[in-house]
């Protein structure tokens, strides 16, 4: 199965689910909860009063060396938009990309999922933890603070 057909698919269509695509083309869903919902718009908004330019997008459908994986919130740049649009899915990670983790995320998952947003393009990877803490991760590993927003603070 292929992201199109996913996204065509009428009994995947309004799914209490998040579904990505392994890379066998296998459909993956995660269960959505209100505490993930919650921290996905607070980033969300949060981002959009330090950001002056570019779009933030939620559940943002990327393109990896594995499969389909979906980003729970990203900042694109101007230009990347100007580059690739609204592609679905994109081909090449936004600059940057957060997940938010749930008790269903493993450790090896969400550290797979940093490593494939980065190899894809991602200049940054931000992950949420359940608590609302922000760790923030580069090409070099775990940074302090975020590089490309550095007054964002390490907690929602």
């Amino acid at each position: 199965m292929n992201w199109k057909e996913v996204c065509e698919n009428r009994a995947l269509q309004d799914l209490p689910f998040k579904i990505e695509l392994n890379e066998r083309g296998q459909v993956v869903m995660s269960p959505a909860s209100n505490r993930h919902g919650r921290f996905q718009m607070l980033i969300g908004l949060m981002l959009g009063a330090h950001v002056q330019s570019g779009e933030i997008i939620s559940e943002c459908s990327i393109e990896t060396k594995k499969g389909v994986r979906v980003a729970d919130v990203v900042w694109a740049s101007d230009g990347f938009i100007q580059k690739n649009g609204y592609e679905t899915p994109y081909l090449a990670a936004p600059e940057l990309c957060v997940e938010i983790t749930s008790p269903s995320n493993s450790k090896e998952e969400i550290k797979e999922k940093v490593g494939l947003y980065l190899a894809g393009g991602a200049k940054e990877v931000w992950v949420c933890d359940d608590e609302g803490k922000l760790s923030f991760y580069g090409k070099r590993g775990r940074l302090k603070k975020s590089r490309l927003i550095p007054e964002f603070p390490g907690e929602i």
